[in-house]
């Protein structure tokens, strides 16, 4: 395999509230044209190899959860 497709299942209202700079604020008032889940669609991975889940899980769970599943397929 070239890569390991890791799916981040964020909920859209947890992305904007994490959203440091702004951009979906933006977005919603216009400002920003095709932005992925405001005003342009957003498609999910078909079969990715892993998915995580922001709201559910840390961030040091989620990198180990990453870390485990790529060694275990690149084993």
């Amino acid at each position: 395999e070239e890569f390991f497709e890791v799916f981040v299942d964020t909920p859209l209202e947890l992305a904007e509230a994490r959203d440091p700079k702004g951009l979906y604020k933006k977005a919603r008032a216009g400002i920003l044209q095709n932005f992925t889940g405001i005003d342009s669609p957003y498609e999910r991975p078909s079969s990715p190899d892993l998915t995580v889940f922001p709201q559910t899980y840390s961030v040091e769970e989620i990198v180990k959860k990453i870390i485990d599943n790529a060694e275990i397929q690149y084993t």
